[in-house]
């Protein structure tokens, strides 16, 4: 059996409207967010799902419990949460941008390296083969898991997830799409 995999990505922040990387920082969504997630739950209205997880940082917890109020529970995963920036948590992306390239492998200081959410992913992705096999499933995430689910499913390299990232060319769509078979 495979598992079909629906990759939302947390809905606008304060900090995302600002150009800061939130990484492990706790931030709410915006007011835009809020919108921005209401209007997904009408987008996915007949899209079924048999279960949603949902990283535990407040802004994809958030947008999941508007998304899919009263549908289906919500699980909170920490494997799910965004990279650990370490001391660049909160800073500008585009100093985040510049760097990442180099912290595939080495951690951020104080932080963790891409490689290191590809392992918790990884971890994330055992854990529903083993317990969710034939199941359609929800996630609300952030930015590097979604690329880690790129590297893993598509079998890209991190090169190649970070050049096609959807956030560069501004190709946001209601969901992605994954496979583990």
């Amino acid at each position: 059996m495979a598992i079909k995999i629906t990759y939302f990505v947390h809905c606008t922040t304060i900090d995302n409207e600002r150009g800061i990387a939130s990484g492990w920082n706790d931030v709410k969504l915006s007011e835009l967010g809020r919108k921005q997630a209401k209007e997904l739950k009408e987008m996915i209205k007949d899209k079924k799902f048999d279960v949603v997880f949902s990283s535990d940082l407040k802004r994809a917890l958030e947008s999941a419990k508007l998304i899919f109020e009263n549908k289906l529970p919500i699980i909170p995963d920490p494997r799910l949460r965004e990279i650990n920036y370490g001391k660049y948590n909160g800073q500008p992306t585009k100093i985040i941008e510049r760097m990442q390239e180099k912290m595939i492998t080495q951690k951020f200081p104080g932080g963790e390296s891409f490689e290191d959410v590809r392992l918790r992913v990884a971890d994330f992705l055992v854990f529903l083969k083993k317990n969710f096999d034939g199941k359609n499933v929800a996630i609300v995430g952030h930015r590097a898991p979604q690329l880690a689910l790129d590297v893993l499913l598509k079998n890209k390299t991190f090169q190649q997830a970070f050049a096609e990232d959807w956030r560069k060319t501004k190709a946001w769509q209601p969901g992605w799409e994954y496979e583990i078979k």
